[in-house]
């Protein structure tokens, strides 16, 4: 869906555990630059690229890849893209999420308790050959190098202007993008949409709820037209109230 001018939210559908979900990357571009931010579940690379060629961008043309953190349906598919790409992609991470997108940490929520859960709530008519390839890709997460790292305040000078925000609480080293010529959100995950409305980070899968509640007051400070969230897609109904009124929640 094209949302903006050089903006594009590209809806990547998958079935996980049985159950058909849907995750939205953001595209971002202009004359000499292609922005992917976040890379799906694992096992998407050649429908995130079929999807960016949808959109009108060249794969090719392809040049950064922004990680809003490591989640493992964010950087699922990361070592994909970058392997089928032609070019030379740099990938930018916030400070605090780069070991983990490296490999070098443990993701922070794959702990073996929650393995445990997860293999446990798999449907019991999943084909066993599945079963395997799900524990292999938990017990070892995608990863791949991160070129760059990024700070609240940081701006990546291209596409009208992209600002860091520091939103730590999904999981330590989460991060938002605002994008100034079309005051868009690039929320990652740490607010969501259901039914419609916007609503703020979900406890049940927030590495710090209190911190993750804090942080939306620092988007308070941005003139926000409209969210894209990973999950739920585009929210544009007074986005900017919609924002502070979470944030006063969280007071």
């Amino acid at each position: 869906m094209l949302i903006a001018d050089g903006f594009e939210m590209l809806e990547i559908s998958a079935t996980v555990m049985g159950r058909q979900s849907a995750v939205h990357p953001s595209l971002i571009w202009d004359a000499g630059n292609a922005i992917l931010v976040d890379a799906g579940f694992p096992g998407l690379g050649d429908r995130i690229r079929e999807a960016i060629e949808g959109a009108g961008v060249n794969f090719a043309a392809l040049n950064r890849i922004v990680i809003t953190h490591q989640d493992i349906d964010h950087i699922g598919s990361l070592p994909e893209i970058l392997a089928a790409a032609p070019q030379e992609v740099e990938v930018i991470s916030g400070v605090r999420e780069k070991p983990f997108i490296e490999g070098e940490k443990k993701l922070v929520k794959l702990t073996p308790e929650a393995i445990a859960r997860i293999t446990a709530g798999m449907p019991p008519e999943m084909a066993e050959e599945r079963r395997q390839a799900m524990l292999r890709i938990l017990k070892n997460p995608p990863k791949a190098k991160v070129g760059r790292t990024v700070a609240n305040g940081d701006r990546i000078d291209c596409c009208g202007g992209i600002t860091v925000i520091d939103t730590p609480g999904h999981t330590p080293g989460h991060i938002c993008l605002y994008c100034h010529s079309s005051k868009t959100l690039i929320a990652g995950d740490a607010m969501v949409i259901e039914d419609g409305q916007l609503l703020g980070p979900r406890e049940q899968v927030a590495f710090d709820i209190g911190m993750a509640r804090e942080s939306l007051k620092k988007l308070t400070s941005y003139e926000i037209d409209r969210v894209v969230c990973y999950h739920g897609g585009l929210y544009e109904d007074g986005a900017g109230d919609r924002i502070a009124a979470l944030a006063a929640q969280a007071a």
